[in-house]
């Protein structure tokens, strides 16, 4: 995959890129593993507006990802299919098993159509495959990472990340993350080998704010341009800063240098933090 950019014919197309979709099959979506996606535009089960700057955009409808892969162990299956996914940065593929069965993966990087992929302990050490971190050689690269067992891939699954595991110790397995956060993962805990795919994906400039709209992002009203009423911030002569209040939110969260994760938050199985600079 690559980044296109355009010539500048309109000033929109300046500094506008797209990832090159040529790879991908250009199939239509698996039906039966659609399922409609109600739009929330920020609000939560009261109506209310928890998310500002948030509405409108593209219909979507979701695609049921397989992130467990605990069934049909050691049972191979056949990529049909390499599709875009609206709801996640990755790519995703539709796989075929013997008995006609399909179900969409996460699409590693490098996968192609036709290629077989497998998943359980007993599977073979090469990407797309699905295996307990116990059976990984350590310093492989991995993706799709469960936090509990049989719970279903909870880190690494946005487009081009990976994580490595570093070493193995008893019944966990230590593994350094994206963020650079190194933490303790049981060994019996599931993950697939290999990078995510879209590798170029971060490097895509929008170029201009229709394509922000077309993801449901709608303009952001800088707080200090709000009468005092509606934000913090607002208020008075000119331009002012913050108004001699610290940065927060319109509720009034601090948003520069306060901590925003609970305490309770257990930390036994971290090693080394992705805030730590040593």
């Amino acid at each position: 995959m690559a980044v296109r950019s355009y010539k500048a014919y309109t000033p929109s197309r300046r500094n506008m890129s797209v990832v090159d979709y040529s790879a991908l099959s250009g199939d239509k979506p698996h039906k039966p593993l659609l399922r409609p996606l109600k739009r929330h535009a920020g609000r939560n089960n009261q109506g209310r507006i928890c998310v500002r700057s948030r509405g409108g955009g593209n219909k979507r409808k979701y695609r049921l990802i397989d992130f467990r892969r605990n069934k049909r162990e050691g049972e191979e299956a056949v990529v049909i299919s390499l599709q875009y996914d609206p709801n996640r940065t990755a790519f995703i593929m539709l796989v075929e098993f013997e008995d006609g069965t399909k179900k969409y993966y996460v699409a590693p990087d490098g996968v192609k159509v036709g290629d077989k992929v497998s998943n359980g302990k007993d599977a073979r050490i090469q990407v797309g495959n699905t295996l307990p971190l116990s059976a990984i050689p350590v310093g492989t690269f991995v993706h799709n990472i469960e936090l509990r067992p049989d719970q279903g891939a909870a880190m690494v699954r946005s487009a081009g990340t990976q994580a490595q595991i570093l070493a193995r110790e008893g019944n966990k397995a230590l593994l350094r993350l994206p963020s650079g956060e190194m933490r303790y993962v049981l060994a019996v805990c599931r993950a697939t080998i290999g990078r995510v795919s879209n590798i170029d994906q971060k490097d895509v400039l929008l170029g201009k704010a229709g394509r922000t709209n077309h993801r449901g992002r709608r303009p952001h009203v800088r707080g200090t341009v709000m009468n005092p009423v509606d934000h913090p911030h607002g208020g008075g002569e000119g331009k002012s800063k913050c108004a001699g209040r610290p940065p927060c939110s319109p509720t009034g969260v601090k948003a520069k240098g306060f901590r925003t994760r609970k305490k309770s938050k257990s930390k036994i199985h971290l090693v080394k933090d992705r805030r730590s600079k040593s």
